[in-house]
This record gives C-alpha cells, sequence and structure tokens, in this order.
C-alpha cells in the first residue's frame, strides 16, 4: 500500500496504543491527501504494512468513519470519502464562531510578549510562504491560531477546533499551492486589530479569514470535481 511505513517504535512509558498510532497516521494521510478521496484503503492489507495486528486497523477505521472520512461498507471496499462541501462549511461555521470569541478576548488579554511571539510565527510563515513550503506553511497557520487560543486563555477553544476542523484542513491542503501569501496577509492583519485593542476590527477580519474558504472550494472543485462528494450544499452556509 503506497505511503504506508511500519509505526515507529517507541518507549514503554510514552507509546500510544497501536490503534492510536494508527488512527493519527491514518488521519494524517487522509486530511493531507496522501490517501487521496475516493481511493480504496484494505484492513488486511493496512495491518501488515504497519505490523500490527487487524484489530486496532478495524478500531482505527470505525473512528475515521465516525468522522466522516472513511465509508466502510461490509464485504466491499473501504475507501476514504469524498471531500464534502456540507462538512467543510459546518466545520467553518463551528469555527469562525469559537475564534471570533477567541480574538475578542485576546483583543483585551494578550500583552506585549504574547504579541511578540505571534508576530514571530508570522514571520516564519512568509520564510515557508517564500520557500513555498506547504506543509510547513500549514503547521505554521495551525500554530498562529492555537497560539491565540492559548495566549487568551481559552486553550479549550482550540481543543473544539482540532476535533471539528479536519474536514477543512483538506480543502486548505489543496489551496496552500494558490492561497498561502493570502492566509498571510490575513494573519498580518488580525495581529494588527489585536495590537490597536480593536475589538470589533479583529473579529471581522477573522470572519473573512476564514471565509476564503468558499471561494477556495469552487477553485479547488473546478479543478478536482472527482473528489467531491456531488451534493447541494446547505444554502445558510455559504456565506
Amino acid at each position: 500500500m503506497l505511503g504506508i511505513k511500519p509505526l515507529a517504535s517507541q518507549e514503554p512509558s510514552s507509546r500510544p496504543s497501536a490503534a492510536e498510532q494508527v488512527f493519527a497516521q491514518l488521519q494524517r494521510q487522509i486530511l493531507s491527501l496522501e490517501l487521496e478521496p475516493g481511493s480504496k484503503i484494505s484492513e488486511a492489507e493496512l495491518a501488515k504494512a504497519l505490523g500490527v495486528s487487524r484489530q486496532p486497523v478495524r478500531d482505527a477505521f470505525f473512528r475515521l468513519a465516525k468522522l466522516g472520512f472513511l465509508l466502510i461498507r461490509p464485504q466491499r471496499a473501504t475507501t476514504i470519502t469524498l471531500i464534502s462541501e456540507n462538512a467543510v462549511m459546518r466545520a467553518r461555521a463551528i469555527r469562525t464562531a469559537l475564534e471570533v470569541e477567541t480574538v475578542r478576548t485576546a483583543a483585551f488579554t494578550l500583552n506585549s510578549e504574547d504579541l511578540d511571539a505571534l508576530d514571530n510565527v508570522i514571520e516564519l510563515q512568509d520564510v515557508a510562504v517564500r520557500a513555498e513550503d506547504k506543509q510547513e506553511f500549514h503547521r505554521l497557520d495551525d500554530l498562529f491560531h492555537h497560539e491565540i487560543c492559548t495566549r487568551a486563555g481559552v486553550g479549550f477553544f482550540w481543543d473544539l477546533i482540532a476535533e471539528n476542523k479536519g474536514h477543512m484542513d483538506r480543502v486548505r491542503m489543496l489551496s496552500l499551492s494558490f492561497a498561502s501569501r493570502d492566509a498571510w496577509n490575513d494573519h498580518v492583519e488580525i495581529m494588527r486589530k489585536l495590537r490597536a485593542r480593536d475589538v470589533e476590527g479583529a473579529s471581522e477580519a477573522i470572519r473573512d479569514h476564514l471565509s476564503r474558504i468558499r471561494q477556495q472550494i469552487d477553485r479547488i472543485r473546478a479543478a478536482n470535481h472527482e473528489w467531491f462528494a456531488p451534493e447541494e450544499t446547505d444554502l445558510h452556509l455559504r456565506g
């Protein structure tokens, strides 16, 4: 099975369960599109490739299916689900609500040390954009949003965001070839509003930033229509 490597050994005291390791590896490969939407995946072949029994693979499959990333059909092939526009827009709605509240809090609570640390992340993002390092930019993008949550004292918001943003991440990975600089510019604007203690401005900036995914879906679907589920998007989520 292409792209699947045996699980790395770890010290017993820090080793997650085999099911956790399988889940984490598959989730990463699905979200990064190493495992493409619509592709088939075999429980038996995966267990052999990873060097584990079938039970942890079965457990990981079940979790991924509940999250909407695998379609398990008994006696038939298990497949990576197509990208659901409805699921992406629902995830965006949840994330927007949480991040608007986060930046409103951050505008009041972040000190100069916090703001400088966030600016440093943005500088590293600029380096990643110039180097066309999409994976690194994606990591730093998440770090920027995570740090705002944590430094604003609402780190649990990021836990909720991380649980719900997976469907957005597949679109984000596809968009990085053309949208990284736009995302960087948005982050600069968010920081400008936070430094000015502009609560309403920061709220609007984060809304604008997260709303870009609407246009990104349209562009990506046009080039990769076979990766998207044929569905009608909930109209109230299209804004």
